[in-house]
């Protein structure tokens, strides 16, 4: 699938964006407080365990982070929609998202196709 990516540190100039990780909600809090605890891989001492759970989890994040983007190219598109009569300008939706102009155009242009994609499957 094409996406539209951003490369790090293109925001107009400014460094890399610092975001505050998401929860992850399925992890008890006490593990979230340990900086040290990821998903109990610092428990593992059978390097092959190690390396087969984290790539499992790496894998599950990239799609994850795919799908995400995803809806965030939908969100892009329906509110850019003309037809809308609470449309925004794709600088307003660039602002609200932390994304360059540019990049917008591309995402809402990706959310197009992907709700063409889901219309003509319906």
């Amino acid at each position: 699938m094409c996406e539209p990516k951003q490369a790090p540190g293109a925001r107009d100039g400014e460094g890399p964006r610092r975001l505050k990780p998401a929860q992850l909600l399925f992890e008890p809090p006490e593990a979230v407080a340990d900086p040290e605890h990821f998903f109990d891989l610092e428990s593992i001492e059978d390097p092959r365990e190690l390396l087969a759970r984290s790539t499992e989890l790496a894998l599950a994040f990239r799609a994850a982070a795919d799908r995400a983007t995803e809806f965030q190219a939908v969100a892009a598109a329906q509110l850019a929609d003309p037809r809308r009569f609470d449309r925004l300008p794709t600088a307003v939706i660039a602002e609200r998202a932390e994304w360059s102009e540019d990049y917008t155009k591309k995402m809402v242009e990706f959310g197009r196709d992907l709700l063409r994609g889901s219309t003509q499957a319906d």
